[in-house]
């Protein structure tokens, strides 16, 4: 015997607010004895049912022969709910709430508060709302009628299921100050906010997400970069996790290294100018100006996945050596890149000397033979510099 269904009961929740939904009572079953041949077996009568729900020609009805009526309801109200999803729910609100503070005038005089509604529906009066706001939002947009011309009972054509989590989101966090920013960010992007919402509340699962799968990784990398360049605070904390962190601090400086090679290569190409070993800048001749070309465009077509380490470190090589020769076959660049090298150096080694601390010397006890020697080597050396000046300078 078949029972009959109480709320008190156990049963299988639907999804999206089960709640609110109140099927309608099952059309009366009908049972043809003239279409069961006396003789059909078991097996007959399966074949018939499933041919009967293969045949659309009486709306199919014939599906309903033989079931509990229980069973046909719940089948029918799956129906509706998978052509309509949350929208059959929403259509329940939108028809018999009026929230605090509306006239009840009208049509709407029979309508509740959101709060009455909920107390009836057994869940709170924020879920109430959020399925009124979905419907309002719908509204808005021509997808729905407006709440003023529903009655409650009232039946109207649903909008598809696929539609329902473009307007509802399911998540109370939508409506603080940093779910309407993921809100916000999430349509800029072109996607359903309650995604974003979702990966927001469940940072475990994103992380999950991030370790198994490249591509999820790729736009995590993607989005903390955007986000790094507003937020100072987070190039700090990344800054720091990099350097506390061998392997990528080894990274961070191979791609530094290969970026200044690169950054030297187009520098010549974009401006026309080399750097001389001395660290002079000059006009670079047009033979290396068109190596360096060359080498730029063959970097510059590399993949994302490609490293450029390897392809930074030829260009560089090779513009490097072209303009080594450069200064060697132009005798006045030569002449002033020596200048220059011996200026350098004589500016390294003053500093050196006058950071000595000859005062500490006489203070403490620090004295070594072997300073004295230094000192005097470097005197000698000095002296045999000064001696070629001069001479150079007389026979000049």
């Amino acid at each position: 015997m078949t029972t009959a269904y109480t709320p008190s009961e156990t049963a299988p929740v639907m999804a999206e607010e089960p709640e609110f939904w109140e099927p309608s009572a099952p059309e009366p079953l009908e049972v043809h004895s003239e279409d069961v041949p006396d003789d059909a077996t078991d097996a007959d009568l399966d074949d018939a049912t499933d041919a009967d729900l293969d045949d659309d020609s009486d709306d199919g009805r014939d599906a309903d022969r033989g079931h509990d009526p229980v069973v046909v309801r719940d089948a029918q109200d799956f129906g509706i709910y998978a052509r309509t999803g949350g929208w059959a729910f929403a259509l329940k609100v939108a028809r018999s709430v009026r929230p605090g503070g509306q006239p009840a005038e009208g049509t709407a005089a029979a309508k509740v508060s959101a709060k009455a509604f909920a107390a009836l529906a057994g869940c709170s009066p924020d879920r109430v709302m959020r399925y009124y706001k979905a419907w309002d939002m719908a509204a808005d947009d021509d997808l729905v009628p407006q709440f003023e011309v529903l009655v409650p009972g009232e039946d109207v054509e649903l909008p598809d299921a696929d539609v329902w989590l473009s307007y509802y989101t399911s998540r109370s966090s939508a409506s603080s100050v940093r779910g309407q920013a993921i809100t916000a960010a999430a349509e800029a992007e072109g996607i359903r906010p309650t995604k974003a919402l979702e990966v927001a509340e469940n940072p475990t699962a994103l992380r999950a997400a991030i370790l198994a799968d490249p591509g999820t990784a790729e736009a995590a990398r993607g989005a903390l970069l955007d986000r790094m360049k507003e937020d100072p605070a987070l190039q700090t904390e990344m800054a720091r996790a990099i350097a506390r962190t061998d392997d990528l601090k080894k990274a961070v400086a191979s791609e530094a290294k290969a970026a200044d090679r690169i950054g030297y290569v187009r520098q010549i190409v974009e401006n026309g100018q080399i750097k001389t070993p001395a660290g002079q800048t000059v006009e670079a001749p047009a033979e290396l100006r068109a190596e360096a070309e060359r080498h730029l465009s063959l970097i510059d077509e590399l993949d994302d996945s490609e490293e450029a380490g390897e392809w930074a470190g030829e260009a560089y090589d090779a513009v490097k050596g072209l303009v080594a020769r450069a200064v060697e076959e132009d005798p006045t660049l030569r002449v002033q890149e020596r200048r220059t090298k011996f200026y350098n150096s004589l500016q390294k080694a003053t500093k050196v000397f006058e950071e000595l601390t000859l005062d500490e010397v006489m203070e403490e006890d620090i004295y070594e033979a072997d300073m004295l020697q230094r000192l005097e080597a470097l005197q000698e050396a000095i002296g045999t510099c000064i001696s070629a000046l001069r001479k150079a300078t007389t026979t000049s």
